[in-house]
């Protein structure tokens, strides 16, 4: 039982699987956690975490794991099987370099920036860490003959 989650609402399972059991989620103070609702994951974990009643208990869970929760609820409501939700989760949660950005809606662009900048800052050094070099310089191994742009091989005397 968590403090803080006076009731609870039972949600049906859907239609086109066969009988399960029905899953609980948290309702009161406004909240709309229904099949719909956790459609949009993000949406519902943003509601959840900014709920007054369970700031206190979810101001150290980090929104991307609350997300990563309603998205299993999503799939065991809508008949997933774990594996296939674990799929679905990884495809949603990662970047593909050959993507172009350019053709994202908002939404869409702002959630694929939030999870670089959750793996730039995993991935960051800092200075405290034990492995921080200050002005770390590398040489990158040349496979092919570097090309040339035309755009820089001109010389500056030309402006």
């Amino acid at each position: 039982c968590v403090p803080g989650l006076t009731a609870l609402k039972r949600l049906p399972g859907p239609a086109s699987r066969p009988r399960a059991p029905d899953a609980f989620l948290p309702a009161g103070s406004g909240s709309s956690l229904s099949p719909p609702a956790l459609a949009d994951c993000s949406r519902a974990a943003e509601q959840l975490k900014n709920n007054p009643r369970h700031k206190n208990y979810l101001e150290q869970v980090s929104l991307r794991q609350l997300e990563k929760l309603f998205s299993f609820l999503r799939g065991h409501l809508w008949g997933q099987s774990l594996a296939e939700t674990m799929e679905q989760i990884q495809r949603e949660t990662t970047i593909d370099p050959e993507e172009d950005l350019n053709k994202l809606d908002d939404k869409e662009l702002a959630k694929r920036k939030s999870i670089m900048d959750e793996l730039f800052e995993k991935n960051q050094k800092k200075k405290d860490d034990p492995n921080f070099v200050y002005d770390l310089e590398v040489e990158f191994p040349q496979d092919e003959q570097l090309q040339s742009c035309g755009w820089d091989t001109e010389s500056a005397d030309e402006f």
